[in-house]
């Protein structure tokens, strides 16, 4: 990449983007059965912050880690092209972020599954006790949020002087997409994009996400 040439990042939401389905919800299903689901109606409502939401629900898994690890390389869905996506990014310059609502400890579960350990992520962080997992957020700064994860860090990205091209799935990706230069879409993202007529990129598979960078870089 010319020294002279904005350096381009790639922030990509994790759960129902990079996989098909959300990891956190089939864990929820499994381990608690359908009583966090009551949550889930305040949190998408904006009743309750995303810290609060996840930080409840997540309160009610009592299983261990080596027992939720094993569940997630079990029934994980990896969304096609996701090492094409990953190894082009690299051929490109271009640097990769996961920032996602979700978990690190089955992000780091599935990036192992995959041989990608060494892919950035940014995502709740957890303490595993016998009563329930605790789980929080922090911020770029280090310090906990309460809400707007992934819009902190674009907005850090941004001020790093990046160019920004984001994928989501979701709602909650919609502030943090508007932001950037381009964006990638499916499911929710695509309809709220298509709602407030925000410029964006259908993909089905990240495949396509691939080919479509190596045009950009």
């Amino acid at each position: 990449m010319s020294a002279t040439k904005q350096p381009i990042l790639v922030q990509s939401d994790f759960d129902g983007t990079l996989t098909i389905g959300d990891v956190s919800f089939l864990i929820l299903d499994e381990f608690v059965g359908p009583a966090w689901r009551e949550y889930l109606a305040d949190y998408e409502s904006g009743k309750i912050s995303v810290n609060r939401f996840n930080r409840m629900i997540m309160a009610m898994v009592k299983a261990d880690k080596v027992t939720l690890d094993q569940f997630v390389r079990d029934k994980v869905v990896i969304r096609p092209g996701f090492a094409e996506l990953v190894n082009t990014c690299r051929e490109l310059e271009f640097r990769f972020v996961i920032v996602s609502n979700g978990m690190e400890f089955y992000i780091e579960t599935v990036l192992s599954m995959l041989g990608l350990e060494n892919i950035e992520y940014k995502a709740a962080k957890a303490i595993f006790r016998s009563d329930g997992i605790d789980a929080w957020y922090e911020g770029p700064d280090g310090s906990h949020l309460d809400a707007e994860f992934k819009e902190a860090f674009t907005k850090q990205f941004i001020q790093q002087g990046y160019k920004t091209i984001y994928l989501g799935n979701g709602t909650s990706d919609f502030p943090p997409a508007s932001m950037c230069n381009h964006i990638f879409s499916i499911d929710n993202l695509t309809a709220c994009c298509r709602r407030y007529e925000v410029p964006h990129t259908p993909f089905n598979d990240l495949n396509e996400i691939a080919h479509s960078l190596k045009q950009i870089g």
